[in-house]
């Protein structure tokens, strides 16, 4: 079953850019959500996590801070 990937991003975050390029390359579908555009989504994520900064990444419901490439790797069941 696909899992729900929300990717919380900024356009000059580099690693955003980073998180967004392996998903992309690991053939993973997700939405990105820009947070200096969606005061809305900023805030959803602030409550969430705590976190201001981005990148955030919500997998099924499980926030994950930063790009920690092994935890979502391991969450999506990747290689």
């Amino acid at each position: 079953m696909e899992k729900k990937v929300t990717v919380f991003t900024t356009p000059t975050c580099m690693y955003c850019n980073m998180l967004k390029a392996y998903l992309d390359d690991k053939g993973v579908e997700y939405e990105a959500v820009d947070v200096s555009t969606n005061q809305e989504k900023a805030r959803y994520i602030a409550e969430k996590t705590g976190q201001l900064g981005v990148p955030v990444t919500e997998i099924d419901g499980t926030f994950i801070i930063g790009f920690d490439q092994p935890q979502i790797a391991e969450l999506l069941g990747l290689e």
